[in-house]
């Protein structure tokens, strides 16, 4: 783990975490670090999480995977979950807790620990991990754990643990990478699979349930996360192109070709999409739910699987070899 100024680019600490983790689609970790400005989270392919200080990068508290049973394989596994490609999902901070997607089938998919010194608060779940990260939301009347983990979509009470509903999607290979898109009672997800769906959670006297609203089953988006902007999904789509859905009906609006091999990844910046391809190519896109419109693009980085993250001003992107830094102007 690495802390940077982002100012000048210096780096301020490193942390050894846990063994190097490569395989044929480059090294990791895999996970995106999360922090709450006094002390920061971060993962390992093969299941060691952290908690270090924000300032020093000294470890605080930590935990590997194994302690709930989850056993890391790497190449050696038959199938695409975690065990193989390396524990990808980012956990999540609410209040004085973290979440985090252990993905134990012996009642620990989600794992809810105090955030100060790792106690146990709740495990949840029987499910694998697959790559996708965990989401927050109040929907249908509770604060619930969204994840769209190796078996299907649960919704988790935030507090108590306890299991609201369960959605059982299977895929092939388990692939399911994306980050649940939350709209009110609305849930979006997709995968290379069962292509885009929206479900609608249900509150029935304090009995939940997730109602299929739509399928749109040419969407079969793998690698992406889309974003919601004025009611239209836009992501990277099935093959090298740019998609715009509408988020009422599924309805695919249009496709616009040109957007790298496998993935880009998509940001909404003020009244612009920010899309970063894996060519490293960076697209600026204006929001239209009627037309493609595209406003400027240039090369910044090299190849890469990598979300960019913007902040206070300044775009953060990376490939396999370095870290940049451009104004966002």
């Amino acid at each position: 783990a690495h802390c940077v100024d982002a100012e000048t680019g210096k780096e301020l600490w490193q942390t050894e975490i846990s063994n190097r983790f490569n395989d044929e689609w480059g090294a990791g970790p895999r996970s995106t670090p999360f922090s709450d400005g006094e002390k920061v989270y971060v993962q390992s392919c093969d299941g060691e999480f952290r908690c270090l200080d924000f300032k020093t990068g000294k470890s605080v508290w930590g935990f590997n995977f194994a302690n709930y049973g989850v056993k890391f394989l790497g190449s050696r596994a038959r199938e695409g979950t975690a065990s193989r490609r390396g524990n990808s999902g980012s956990g999540i901070l609410d209040g004085d807790a973290v979440i985090v997607p252990v993905g134990s089938t012996d009642g620990a998919t989600l794992v809810c620990l105090d955030k100060n010194d790792g106690t146990l608060r709740w495990k949840s779940g029987n499910d694998e991990a697959a790559y996708s990260s965990v989401a927050i939301a109040d929907i249908a009347g509770a604060r619930q754990v969204i994840f769209f983990n190796a078996e299907g979509l649960t919704g988790t009470d935030r507090i108590t643990g306890k299991q609201l509903w369960r959605v059982p999607l299977v895929t092939n290979a388990k692939r399911h990478t994306m980050t649940p898109v939350i709209d009110g009672n609305r849930i979006f997800v997709n995968s290379h699979t069962l292509g885009t769906i929206c479900f609608e959670v249900v509150n029935d006297g304090g009995r939940f349930s997730a109602v299929e609203k739509w399928r749109n089953r040419e969407m079969r988006i793998n690698l992406a996360t889309p974003v919601l902007v004025k009611g239209f999904l836009y992501s990277h789509g099935p093959g090298k192109e740019f998609v715009c859905m509408d988020a009422r009906t599924g309805e695919t609006k249009w496709m616009e070709q040109g957007f790298g091999e496998r993935l880009s990844s998509t940001l909404a910046a003020g009244d612009l999409l920010f899309v970063l391809a894996d060519s490293g190519e960076g697209v600026l896109v204006r929001p239209n739910g009627e037309k493609y419109e595209e406003v400027v693009r240039t090369q910044l980085v090299g190849r890469n699987w990598n979300f960019p993250a913007l902040a206070n001003g300044k775009l953060l992107v990376r490939d396999q070899r370095e870290l940049v830094c451009y104004e966002a102007n």
